[in-house]
């Protein structure tokens, strides 16, 4: 833990060491240095004595003072005074804005049960417990969903994999479960690193900091790069395997046909600690790495030659990320690439892949308060009828595209009449098919939204709109994964609440018992594993026999959260090969918690679930093979999300210095294509897939396949006129308008949202006339009129 003091005087300003966990930001917890005068936060600089970052922050954090001083910040509770769209608002109290909500969750609860409301987060990052908590305990509702992302399709689909093929989440070790990193005598740095559908660099996903990559290249890593596009780490590597997208599964067979027909794996541990070999030896073989090559359109030369690299390093580490998730075999897809690691003994070993845990277990997630649902609640959750990985307690959440569809067909089983949607901009971002998503929350007869700023969504759709707090003005902390880091609350911008605070002012009215804490901090120390006498009945855990799970809160061994303040972080023991040491299993016996103690490379639960127990591709919904008809109407494949170093999602297009630098969304696409097509750098151009389209700018890029282009997600303009038909003109640019909802793997998890055809066009003045922003709001979306747009 640190030694250094957490807080001082520099002259006329007050430094505070802390963690950076919230909007606008990213989706790590970096340590950093708050300059604070008069209440006001005026200067940021990185942490150098933190040993997550060692100082190092990116350019989001680095302009938080920007974001933190905005005038277009929400700043006080609003209540629609016109019509939903029209962007017109009352302040309000929150004493009025709480009595309003508290009226219309009380009368839901009363007519059609607390199932009916909908609780709704974004990104989660600092409310991924406190949310659920909410929806589970005060509103009673088991409809606790991730803003109606189509198949839960960003990390999800690898949590849910991992937990019943190893019963643990796996990352890339890069020293970051020790306080000492590089220097701990245990740690080995990778001989080689496989990026697999990320660019770490970049994102921050997952709480993994992109530039220990760069350290581990320092001290010698070579790098393996799956991708379809040139990023700056596959422009380093030994071996960059340019594949089509959402053919992941394939090429991760085709590896796998070599490591395993070439005898290059590990037997020892695959004797003793895995499950399920033979089968998975037997299904490889229907994936020569020729027919990969087919497949995929990577070289079967560079296959071949990147899995023997692979295999043959020791250790060696993959780090993943959404890519995977992005596709209907968002489960197959993770379970191939588990096995990549599992059967070359890189299994929580130094320099492998290794069990990833919440500091000193204190986050509990996305089933925090769950035991407070009676079970007749619990198994009403949407998408449980359907998804068995849902119904048998293996996931943690509702599925969003079963709510979309109850809210589509006039509330079978049974009808949503709220959503709370707290730090979630739904169809700007997070919604695939956009316009459909923006139409259904129409439909629900009260909303509220919890943000930083008036978004699209909340101009569209929001009754009551609530200003939430950034980082440096709540008290919080971050434990996922490690080290445990607290969030510390330094300055006040007008009415702005933590997120905690509105959560527990909102469920002590609602449900006084389940929130029995007079203070945010209160609530903090509880969930930390403090104070368990004082609220026994605060949380109600239960074994789950279906989930084979066990339910409890953290542990800091007394630590209080205000000792955790002025130590700002502290990293709990750590071990390597955990499963030998019974550090596991719940009969503490050697073993990895699953029902045979071994890794399952074949998931016996999936065959008791009628979903394939092994990995295999399949073709994504459309593409040039599964729907050649298509192809012709679409003759380019579309990928999506690649980050920027500006924006995280929707968030930032406030900020003057991020939109300097990054003005406009960009598309790229092969110089070649965009000559046969007419297009020239520069060109603002229209994307168009069957169901919706989008226009950006087209940048060339000779690095992308010429058959593939890659469009930027998130936009949206808040310098544009926020009352519809403008909507800060948040579908003219939106990708989401030719993605779709409900096209799902079997398990219910995954979204073909990377993977799917559109063409591209050269906008003009005649086939611009009618932007998609009016369309959508005033034209009944594309689903009537599209044959008659203007070419």
């Amino acid at each position: 833990m640190s030694g250094k003091e957490w807080q001082w005087q520099e002259g006329e300003y007050t430094v505070t060491r802390s963690t950076h966990w919230s909007g606008p930001g990213c989706h790590d917890g970096c340590g950093l240095l708050y300059y604070t005068k008069d209440n006001k936060l005026v200067k940021v600089e990185g942490d150098l004595d933190n040993p997550y970052n060692m100082g190092r922050l990116c350019m989001r954090c680095l302009n938080q003072v920007e974001a933190y001083n905005s005038p277009q910040r929400l700043k006080w509770p609003l209540k629609r005074a016109g019509e939903r769209g029209e962007n017109k608002w009352e302040r309000i109290s929150w004493d009025e804005a709480y009595d309003i909500i508290v009226e219309k969750v009380k009368g839901i609860q009363a007519e059609f049960g607390g199932k009916s409301i909908i609780g709704m987060e974004g990104t989660g990052r600092n409310i991924i417990w406190q949310v659920p908590y909410l929806t589970y305990a005060a509103f009673g509702s088991p409809n606790y969903v991730l803003g109606f992302l189509s198949g839960d399709s960003c990390y999800l689909p690898r949590a849910a994999q991992q937990a019943v093929m190893n019963s643990d989440f796996f990352v890339c070790d890069t020293a970051q479960f020790f306080e000492e990193r590089y220097n701990n005598p245990e740690f080995k740095c990778p001989e080689v690193i496989v990026i697999w559908g990320n660019n770490p660099i970049i994102s921050n996903g997952d709480g993994f900091f992109g530039h220990w990559i760069v350290d581990e290249m320092r001290m010698g890593a070579k790098l393996i790069v799956v991708d379809p596009r040139l990023t700056w780490l596959a422009a380093r590597a030994d071996y960059w395997l340019q594949l089509r997208p959402g053919t992941d599964c394939a090429l991760a067979m085709g590896m796998l046909n070599v490591i395993i027909n070439e005898d290059l794996y590990d037997h020892d541990f695959v004797e003793n600690w895995c499950s399920g070999f033979e089968e998975l030896q037997e299904r490889v073989q229907e994936y020569p790495t020729d027919k990969v090559a087919e497949i995929t359109w990577v070289p079967k030369e560079i296959i071949e030659a990147a899995a023997r690299r692979y295999a043959t390093a020791k250790p060696a580490a993959i780090q993943w990320g959404l890519a995977i998730d992005q596709q209907v075999t968002g489960i197959a897809t993770a379970q191939a690439v588990n096995s990549l690691w599992a059967i070359t003994g890189n299994t929580d070993v130094p320099g492998g892949n290794v069990i990833a845990k919440s500091g000193f277990n204190v986050d509990d997630g996305y089933s925090c308060g769950y035991g407070w649902l009676p079970k007749d609640v619990q198994e009403a959750r949407f998408g449980n009828e359907k998804n068995p990985l849902k119904k048998y307690g293996l996931a943690s959440t509702a599925h969003g595209d079963t709510v979309l569809e109850a809210i589509e067909n006039g509330g079978q089983p049974y009808p949503v009449k709220m959503l709370w949607l707290q730090t979630t901009n739904t169809f700007a971002n997070m919604a695939s098919e956009a316009p459909r998503v923006y139409e259904a929350m129409k439909k629900v007869e009260f909303n509220v939204v919890v943000d930083l700023f008036m978004t699209p969504t909340a101009v569209a759709c929001a009754d009551i709109v609530l200003p939430a707090g950034m980082s440096a003005e709540r008290d919080s902390f971050r434990a996922w994964f490690a080290p445990l880091r607290a969030i510390t609350k330094l300055t006040q911008y007008e009415e702005c609440k933590s997120d905690e605070q509105i959560i527990l002012d909102l469920g002590k009215r609602l449900h006084p018992a389940a929130f029995p804490w007079e203070t945010v901090a209160d609530w903090i120390n509880w969930k930390m594993g403090n104070d368990k006498d004082k609220y026994p009945d605060a949380f109600k855990y239960e074994w789950s026999e279906e989930g084979k799970k066990f339910r409890e809160r953290g542990n800091t061994k007394g630590l209080t959260y205000s000792e955790l303040k002025e130590k700002v972080y502290i990293y709990p023991e750590w071990q390597y090969k955990k499963y030998e040491k019974g550090l596991l299993r719940r009969d503490r016996q050697p073993g990895f918690n699953t029902a045979d103690g071994k890794v399952q490379l074949y998931i016996d639960l999936f065959d008791a679930f009628d979903v394939d127990p092994l990995p295999a591709h399949v073709e994504p919904p459309e593409s040039p093979y599964s729907d050649p008809e298509l192809y012709k109407e679409y003759p380019l494949i579309l990928t999506s999300g690649a980050r920027s170093w500006e924006f995280f999602h929707s968030e930032h297009r406030q900020q003057p210095t991020m939109r300097m630098f990054h003005p406009q969304p960009l598309v790229e696409i092969h110089p070649d294509t965009a000559k046969n097509l007419g297009i020239q750098e520069g060109d603002w151009v229209w994307i168009e897939s069957k169901r919706g389209r989008c226009k950006q700018i087209a940048t060339l890029k000779a690095a992308i396949d010429p058959r593939v282009v890659s469009a930027e997600h998130g936009w949206w303009f808040p310098e544009k006129e926020g009352a519809e038909p403008s909507l800060f003109g948040t579908f003219d640019s939106n990708i989401n308008n030719l993605t779709s909802q409900c096209q799902n793997g079997p398990t219910g998890y995954g979204a073909p949202n990377k993977n799917l055809l559109c063409r591209i066009y050269k906008a003009t003045e005649e086939n611009s006339k009618i932007m998609p922003s009016e369309q959508v709001t005033r034209r009944g979306g594309w689903e009537y009129v599209r044959a008659q747009l203007p070419e």
